[in-house]
């Protein structure tokens, strides 16, 4: 459904935008007639939207400072007046001066600004070239995220993973016509020589005037190049207002600005999977060739991973309808499924790439895809492949006497995982997700009616949370371990098992306290919180930050009702991505000091970073599923220092529409929903106190503890929760919205 129908629903309508914090002052009559005024505004969360407005995208400018050599008008080919003119004479660099010395050699170049991280194919169009040498005058092209990694060479190119038609920039052998180069994987001549590597994930791109000596004879270094302008093919999906099935917006601007650079970001990864675009390593699969996924990132790791799907797909289905990114991906990898029960994280290196965790994440991924889009036809065909990854795969790997998955059992010694970190033993990450996994697992089976099924893996993941508090946690810190150094745990703790243990529901209460207050204390960097708390498995780890696995610690703030903590978390984490080159787009790591941990091999347009969406749409907003395809939902804002926020959550029965307003005085709260009809849904709103009435649609729902005759109410942790059916609803607490 496009968003104007949303606003069709008659109660909503009226009620959406009266929420803002100026509506709830002064005097009641001034009250009402705030309410009256911001009924009538429109909502303007699209001018937060990054996205190009058409598939062909233009440069923003031509960077000063970085021109070199003889360039004539470089601002032409942005501004249409004039082509830009590159130079390089050959007489120049042949003579000498009277006091014999060299006349300097300059290579003319330019640098490309296109204003933000974009994806795609350039074209080039030139005015014409000449050249009195053989050979055709050369162009080369160097693309990257980042000014600090540009050089004559790309940040990243499919070189750097194997595929060797270029050195890491692209060639051009200029025509002397006027005529539009467009940038495809392949050679002009020879199948060898005047190579491209075709599609770029970039913000800067460096033009320069030289040629490859291994291009000889088809292109030369001198010569006058005549650019008129350029392009750019856009490759992801576009993203622009129009195709927001879901939204949100809220009291704080920087929030509501990196929820929807992360969209952006997002939006770049989603895109045909093509064989000479992604990745070279024995990635391109036949059975993926033409279909929609959603790579890992925009430049480098074009080949979906599962993993990465445990943020990336949430992001997707929570703004656009376009569910098959994601379960185009999920299939593939369960129709690999190797015999063992073990699934492939990816296609690459023909499916044989070995991870150990990332089975577990095609679980939780293949729950969150019934969940939010109710692709039930999925789960019935994909369940037995549940089936093998639960009880064939993971058992194999599980010390019967510690009841753990144990990394070096079985054939799992030489797994990677999501950073290929060194580590072994009962391993408190593997086992967490393990929980998650299986109660996910049981989730489906029991939509499905498979009891027997569902009750096994909820047994076990009970068994297996006990093992990780009876066996792995660190009293002398208030933490979880991080596998073993040797026959003794290793004194080190990681951000992922600490945080998805409480995520999973395998620690909660004074525990679940105690671990995120170590990791504020061990792990807060200025740019994030690191993944270890310490260098002990490798340099640098106490440095890096990995926005994926913030996600699930942020998750588990607003779990526990920390919501000022986990916005902190975010304010530092996405504040510092996006205010740093390249800006806008949500990156893959951080390494010390805020830097790019990979050097240039990083990526800065990465999906699995993208967790600020469905961490202040689930929890801010404060909608779930509860229900495959939100036939069931929960309504639970976590406001945290958010003073109001409102928003779209898509479904496939329809949108659920929320706005929330909290007031100085912590004893009143309004609420208003819409959700489709047939639906059923709990909605949980904070209250200031036990003695708070609570009013549903005009009519008293809950006072002094006890449920109102005709509703189904309680109490718990600072909320009074209403059972509801779908359609619309007014929600206040400590006064009558009718009154």
């Amino acid at each position: 459904m496009l968003l104007s129908g949303v606003f069709l629903i008659h109660s909503f309508f009226l009620l959406l935008y009266k929420i803002y914090p100026a509506a709830a002052q002064g005097s009641a009559s001034q009250w009402q007639s705030n309410l009256k005024t911001w009924s009538s505004s429109s909502p303007d969360w699209q001018k937060y939207v990054r996205s190009p407005p058409t598939t062909t995208v233009r440069p923003s400018k031509v960077l000063s400072q970085y021109i070199i050599g003889n360039v004539k008008n470089p601002d032409g080919l942005v501004s249409g007046n004039g082509p830009t003119v590159l130079t390089r004479s050959l007489s120049a660099a042949a003579n000498e001066t009277a006091a014999n010395h060299s006349i300097a050699d300059v290579t003319p170049s330019i640098v490309v600004d296109w204003g933000q991280n974009i994806a795609g194919f350039v074209s080039i169009t030139f005015a014409g070239a000449s050249n009195s040498t053989p050979g055709l005058p050369g162009l080369r092209l160097a693309f990257s995220e980042t000014l600090q990694y540009l050089t004559n060479v790309s940040d990243f190119s499919r070189s750097d993973n194997g595929d060797t038609i270029t050195p890491g920039s692209d060639q051009i052998a200029v025509q002397s016509k006027s005529y539009t180069w467009s940038d495809v994987h392949g050679c002009m001549y020879e199948g060898k020589k005047v190579c491209s590597d075709g599609l770029h994930g970039f913000r800067y791109m460096k033009i320069y005037m030289d040629a490859l000596p291994a291009d000889a004879p088809y292109t030369t270094s001198y010569g006058t190049v005549s650019i008129e302008s350029m392009s750019l093919a856009y490759s992801g999906f576009l993203g622009t207002p129009n195709t927001f099935t879901g939204w949100i917006q809220t009291s704080d601007e920087n929030l509501n600005q990196w929820w929807y650079d992360s969209v952006y970001t997002n939006d770049l990864c989603i895109d045909e999977f093509r064989k000479n675009d992604t990745d070279p390593r024995g990635a391109a699969s036949p059975s993926l060739i033409g279909k929609t996924v959603l790579h890992d990132g925009a430049k480098r790791d074009r080949d979906p991973y599962v993993g990465d799907l445990a943020v990336s797909a949430k992001t997707a289905y929570l703004t656009h309808n376009i569910p098959q990114a994601a379960r185009n991906v999920l299939a593939d990898l369960a129709d690999h499924q190797r015999a063992d029960g073990w699934i492939p994280p990816a296609s690459i290196n023909n499916y044989t790439l070995q991870l150990l965790d990332y089975p577990m994440w095609w679980v939780v991924c293949s729950y969150d895809l019934y969940m939010y889009t109710g692709d039930t036809a999925y789960v019935q065909k994909y369940y037995q492949t549940i089936l093998n990854v639960l009880d064939k795969f993971y058992p194999s790997i599980t010390n019967t006497n510690t009841n753990l998955l144990q990394k070096g059992l079985g054939i799992s010694a030489d797994y990677g995982d999501y950073g290929f970190l060194p580590r072994t033993g009962p391993v408190t990450y593997y086992n967490a997700l393990y929980v998650l996994a299986l109660d996910s697992a049981a989730s489906i089976a029991k939509s499905l009616a498979k009891d027997t099924d569902a009750t096994r893996w909820t047994d076990r993941a009970k068994v297996v949370s006990a093992a990780i508090n009876d066996r792995l946690f660190d009293d002398s810190v208030g933490a979880f371990f991080d596998g073993s150094c040797g026959f003794s745990p290793c004194s080190t703790h990681a951000q992922d098992g600490n945080s998805i243990s409480i995520v999973s529901n395998a620690v909660n209460g004074t525990r679940a306290s105690s671990v995120l207050n170590y990791l504020a204390k061990a792990n807060a960097r200025p740019y994030g919180n690191s993944f270890y708390d310490n260098d002990l498995l490798q340099e640098g780890f106490s440095q890096r930050v990995y926005a994926f696995i913030s996600y699930f610690e942020i998750e588990a703030r607003f779990k526990i009702g920390s919501s000022d903590t986990a916005l902190e978390e975010i304010r530092r984490l996405y504040g510092w991505m996006t205010s740093h080159d390249p800006m806008v787009t949500v990156w893959e790591g951080i390494g010390a000091n805020g830097s790019l941990y990979e050097g240039s091999y990083s990526s800065q347009a990465h999906g699995w970073a993208t967790g600020i969406v469905p961490a202040l749409t689930n929890n801010v907003l404060g909608v779930r599923p509860t229900g495959p395809g939100f036939s069931a939902w929960s309504i639970k804002p976590i406001p945290g220092d958010v003073a109001w926020a409102k928003g779209v959550v898509p479904g496939p029965d329809g949108p659920i529409s929320v706005a929330w307003n909290k007031f100085e005085n912590p004893e009143l709260f309004f609420l208003s929903a819409s959700a489709p009809d047939g639906s059923s849904g709990i909605i949980s709103v904070p209250i200031g106190g036990n003695s708070s009435t609570v009013w549903v649609n005009g009519n008293e729902a809950f006072k002094g503890g006890v449920a109102a005759q005709g509703f189904k109410a309680t109490s718990g942790d600072g909320y009074i929760s209403i059972e509801v059916g779908g359609g619309d609803h007014i929600v206040t607490v400590g006064f009558d919205w009718d009154s």
